[in-house]
């Protein structure tokens, strides 16, 4: 993809530096536009989509037919440098703070905004819309749209296949599933811009700008309030530790490793955030236990002792206000499998593979996947069990033995 990118990149630099630049001030605009976007982008890690008003202007920019009832020249290799050089320019001020642009982020949207404008551009240089009305012109830009959001799913979920390993299938539904709220919304107003800048001309730039602005402070604020409750979370989950019940990076380790495993079994977003939670805090429920169990290992315990610690647990997370999913799962981990929501098959099966691995010291982590394979039926989900066998088979996470 990256190479796509690159290639994209420099032909479309050539062709304009070849060919000059056309409609400057349109470029101009749309280029302020995109540059500004990118100077107020999140930070990496804090949603999928961390420009909304960059890639919103860049998508305008390539289904723009008019502006204030003229038919507009640029092409799509004028589309792609100014999208590109603007991009660029805004994350100057990323690049000084040590958080410049990703090459994944920016590929992306190169190709992304490519696409839309190859389907769009020549049939508009042609005069195609020309006679089309307002309804119908609004119908073909929605339906572009589309097609270019199912572009960006793809474009998404190859590197993060080929990065981490895990399936396609599960990656691809992920990244469709969140067509459904911020891409959806940032393609709708580049619908609308384009729109808008044709009947009104370039004022109607800012005017689009600022709702999608204020929008995008209202997530910022949401995802620094998001970060601080899984820290509180994080910091419950370490009272087992401190207390000297469970070892130090056990609860860390079985939320990585399960979260691994839930992508694995093609879990949603908020799926995964129920299952992070209830792996950070399954062992809370140690703390009622007047003498601790050595090593924190619960897995062998009678069931009745370990239904009864899940249990505690779960009164434990329902009186902090954690959601209510988390708690139900915590509470279930010591319920026969065949009883279990999948999140409560993968932190039993998880936190019992941890245990093993860690007590049987190097090259313990292929015994105890092997001892969880062999296990009474109905211990651990079959499906649960391979799938770690596929997460460890990849090695994106250090052995618990070797931690």
């Amino acid at each position: 993809m990256h190479a796509a990118a690159g290639l994209l990149a420099l032909g479309c630099l050539a062709s304009v530096l070849w060919s000059g630049l056309v409609e400057r001030p349109v470029a101009a605009a749309f280029g302020c536009l995109v540059a500004l976007g990118e100077l107020t982008r999140r930070a990496q890690g804090e949603g999928r989509e961390g420009a909304p008003l960059a890639t919103a202007g860049a998508l305008a920019y390539a289904l723009l037919g008019d502006v204030a009832g003229r038919p507009t020249q640029h092409g799509v290799a004028q589309t792609v440098a100014v999208v590109l050089a603007a991009s660029l320019l805004g994350s100057v001020p990323h690049v000084a703070r040590g958080n410049g642009p990703v090459l994944d982020h920016l590929a992306r949207r190169l190709l992304t905004v490519a696409f839309a404008a190859v389907c769009f551009r020549p049939p508009a240089a042609q005069g195609t819309f020309r006679d089309w009305d307002g309804s119908a012109h609004a119908l073909l830009l929605t339906g572009l749209l589309a097609l270019t959001a199912l572009c960006d799913a793809v474009l998404a979920a190859a590197p993060a296949h080929a990065r981490t390993g895990w399936p396609f299938g599960p990656l691809l539904r992920e990244q469709l599933r969140g067509v459904v709220g911020i891409t959806s919304a940032v393609c709708a107003t580049g619908a609308v811009m384009a729109l808008a800048v044709a009947v009104a001309g370039l004022w109607a730039l800012p005017v689009f700008s600022v709702p999608l602005l204020l929008t995008q402070l209202s997530f910022r604020r949401y995802a620094a309030v998001r970060a601080t409750y899984r820290q509180t979370i994080a910091s419950l989950a370490r009272a087992t530790e401190i207390a000297g019940y469970t070892p130090a990076g056990h609860a860390r380790r079985v939320a990585e490793l399960s979260a691994a495993v839930g992508r694995d079994l093609g879990l949603s977003g908020p799926e995964l955030t129920v299952l992070e939670y209830a792996a950070l805090m399954h062992d809370i429920g140690q703390l009622s236990l007047v003498d601790p169990v050595p090593g924190g290992a619960t897995a062998g315990l009678p069931a009745a002792e370990q239904r009864r610690i899940a249990l505690l647990g779960g009164a434990v997370v329902r009186q902090t206000g954690v959601d209510a999913a988390v708690a139900v799962v915590v509470e279930r981990q010591a319920d026969p499998c065949g009883e279990q929501p999948v999140a409560a098959r993968i932190v039993r099966a998880v936190n019992a593979y941890e245990e093993k691995a860690r007590d049987a010291g190097p090259g313990g982590d292929l015994s105890a996947l092997e001892e969880l394979r062999l296990a009474t039926a109905g211990d651990y989900a079959p499906e649960v069990v391979e799938a770690l066998a596929r997460v460890l088979s990849r090695g994106s996470l250090t052995s618990p033995a070797a931690g």
